[in-house]
């Protein structure tokens, strides 16, 4: 086994990179993902192909989003040969999902074992493109997945909880341990489905000022709502919407600053 592993690219720790290797998980990821209807399925850093190989079994059109040069190459002289793969070389957070739903004629799944330190931003990323994708599931580091799926007053609630909460149901499907990855990382993972709501949870609101009330809200989360949102002079809002303007940020629920921010954009 070290010698095949010897034969393969290394994990480069600057990208994160801790390579899927139980089948079993990988399975049960596969199994997880609704492809039955010929949707183009884009798969975030495929690494050594762990799910490519059972995703390319299953869908009319498989796009590999890779930033590894070294991994580039072994993905595309694997699947020269085959049609329905296509291997794009560049970064998940600068990829353009939008131009290739169109030119695809259909909204994307998108699947991946994210590196821990791209998890994030690209899931924000993404909440800008969900015209264009209709499922997401993603491997995701515990501690993330614990975020996301946190209810108001949990220490763990936040912006991103709030941020994605209203745009989509995350439901998590299964934990993943150390022992499947190699390298083994020092953590546990998480596979998570999204499923963009068909509309955003609360009143409508631009997108910019609802993230902005957000970040603000829970930037210090010792702060009450009042200091916190002081620059938005929200005294009157508060009192409109009978919110304490003493209670911090996590005892909001994602429909309350909705609510909040309408309220301010109005």
């Amino acid at each position: 086994m070290a010698t095949d592993r010897n034969r393969l690219p290394r994990p480069r720790k600057r990208f994160g990179q801790h390579f899927l290797q139980d089948t079993a998980t990988i399975r049960r990821i596969v199994e997880s993902i609704q492809v039955e209807d010929c949707a183009p399925v884009v798969e975030i850093g495929p690494g050594r192909g762990a799910l490519t190989t059972l995703l390319a079994e299953q869908c009319s059109q498989l796009h590999l989003i890779e930033i590894d040069r070294d991994l580039i190459k072994l993905l595309a002289e694997r699947y020269a040969s085959n049609a329905t793969v296509t291997v794009h070389r560049g970064d998940a957070l600068k990829f353009d999902y939008a131009r290739l739903a169109q030119k695809a004629g259909s909204k994307l799944v998108v699947v991946g074992n994210l590196p821990y330190n791209i998890s994030s931003p690209l899931l924000v990323l993404l909440l800008s493109h969900l015209d264009v994708i209709r499922e997401m599931v993603f491997m995701v580091q515990r501690e993330i997945a614990t975020r996301l799926t946190a209810g108001p007053g949990s220490g763990n609630y936040g912006r991103l909880t709030v941020t994605v909460g209203r745009s989509c149901r995350v439901k998590p499907l299964f934990e993943v341990g150390p022992e499947a990855f190699y390298p083994a990382p020092k953590v546990h993972s998480s596979v998570i489905q999204f499923s963009p709501r068909r509309v955003p949870l609360g009143p409508v609101v631009q997108p910019r000022l609802f993230e902005s009330v957000v970040r603000d809200a829970f930037a210090q989360r010792r702060k009450t709502l009042r200091n916190a949102l002081k620059r938005y002079q929200a005294e009157p809002v508060f009192t409109k919407l009978g919110i304490d303007p003493q209670l911090r940020a996590e005892r909001l629920s994602i429909e309350q600053f909705a609510e909040l921010a309408a309220a301010l954009e109005n």
